[in-house]
């Protein structure tokens, strides 16, 4: 049996709480450890990290207690956990523009490395983080956790089926209402710094990155953005129920372009009410058929039950078009997307099986992202062969 030292950097955040602590780390303490393939148990201990003392010690002491009846470590000295020997395992959730100090310092002391995404505030400083990584020869991963969505695991398997015939386009729509926290007893779902480009904040950094992976993992490898962002809602209350000037985009419109010739279109917006089946939705069209992906739920409609529609706004519309689709059934028990990614990077540091998303991968998410901006600055289409060193 083999323990694992981790060092939680930056999980009192919403993601990093529920997310990586509860819903992955404390489920996988829960469940005994990870088996490898061998048969053999790996077991974890992480120490939670942060600046936030009392925020710390709840997540240590009263919500570890009740998922796994036992308290965790805790400490706010990042520097010295880092530099203990004993950590096998370093792992980022914190605001973007902290994650280089944390990786390189994980990286010098030859820690194998875990982050959430974006790794970085733009795409040189992410290759020099995946350069020193390697350099380091340090075992590294970012977290491409919609990979593993039961949706997204769907439309995979349908591709992988062939039930497409030849895809021709994919659409998404993503996003919600976020509350500004001017509205009573409205706060906002989501923090602050998100929405301020100073602290590393924007649609565009944040999601492109999600979406890179997610198109070149199912659809093909992309050549060419052409983007736009906007400030939709130029104020908004912080935590502590001050106003702030919002200077990052709230919302980012994009249609890439991949090298097979299948236009992806992708619209992410925090200033958005839903008329849709889910928060993301993806959809596949084909020339054999068509499917709508949500988070979890995935609809399917082929060639043969396709409507025959005819434009004739004078009269109601006599389609029910959502009746034409089925429900694909669940095939298997899908686990927390998170943590089954824990899972697989915790079994690569201790040699059993390769993990491709390394930051090397991370990196192309980044310079996705900075194409977007880059697009969108100067109103044109942008080569990733370009951009891509």
């Amino acid at each position: 049996m083999k323990t694992l030292n981790i060092a939680m950097h930056g999980v009192t955040g919403r993601m990093g709480t529920n997310q990586h602590l509860i819903r992955s780390i404390l489920a996988i303490m829960r469940q005994g450890g990870v088996q490898t393939t061998a048969g053999e148990a790996i077991q974890i201990k992480p120490i939670l990290l942060g600046r936030n003392a009392e925020k710390l010690r709840h997540l240590a002491e009263e919500v570890a207690h009740r998922e796994i009846g036992r308290p965790l470590e805790w400490s706010t000295q990042t520097e010295a956990v880092l530099a203990d020997p004993e950590i096998d395992i370093v792992f980022d959730a914190s605001s973007t523009q902290l994650r280089a100090s944390i990786v390189r310092q994980a990286a010098q002391r030859g820690k194998a490395i875990y982050c959430e995404k974006p790794i970085a505030t733009d795409a040189v400083e992410a290759r020099q983080l995946a350069d020193e990584c390697e350099a380091a020869g340090v075992k590294n991963g970012v977290v491409q956790d919609k990979l593993w969505l039961p949706g997204i695991r769907k439309l995979r398997m349908l591709r992988d089926q062939g039930f497409f015939g030849k895809i021709l386009s994919v659409r998404a729509e993503f996003g919600y209402w976020v509350f500004t926290g001017h509205e009573e007893n409205q706060t906002a779902q989501r923090p602050s710094w998100n929405y301020r480009k100073e602290d590393g904040g924007g649609m565009m950094t944040d999601m492109f990155c999600h979406w890179q992976y997610l198109i070149e993992n199912l659809f093909g490898t992309i050549d060419r953005v052409l983007a736009h962002a906007t400030t939709d809602l130029p104020e908004r209350i912080d935590e502590r129920g001050r106003p702030y000037a919002c200077t990052a985009d709230d919302s980012a419109y994009a249609i890439f372009v991949l090298n097979n010739g299948i236009t992806c279109q992708f619209n992410s917006s925090w200033t958005t009410r839903l008329r849709r089946d889910d928060l993301l939705t993806v959809q596949v069209d084909g020339t054999e058929g068509s499917a709508v992906a949500g988070l979890r739920e995935c609809w399917i409609q082929n060639l043969g039950a396709t409507p025959r529609p005819t434009w004739n706004p004078d009269i109601a519309q006599p389609i029910d078009f959502y009746s034409g689709w089925q429900k694909l059934p669940d095939s298997t028990n899908y686990d927390n997307a998170f943590k089954i990614q824990w899972e697989l990077f915790l079994r690569h540091v201790v040699g059993d099986g390769d993990f491709p998303w390394s930051l090397r991968n991370g990196v192309a998410g980044v310079e996705l992202a900075d194409a977007g901006e880059t697009s969108c600055r100067e109103q044109r289409w942008v080569s990733l062969s370009k951009t891509a060193h």
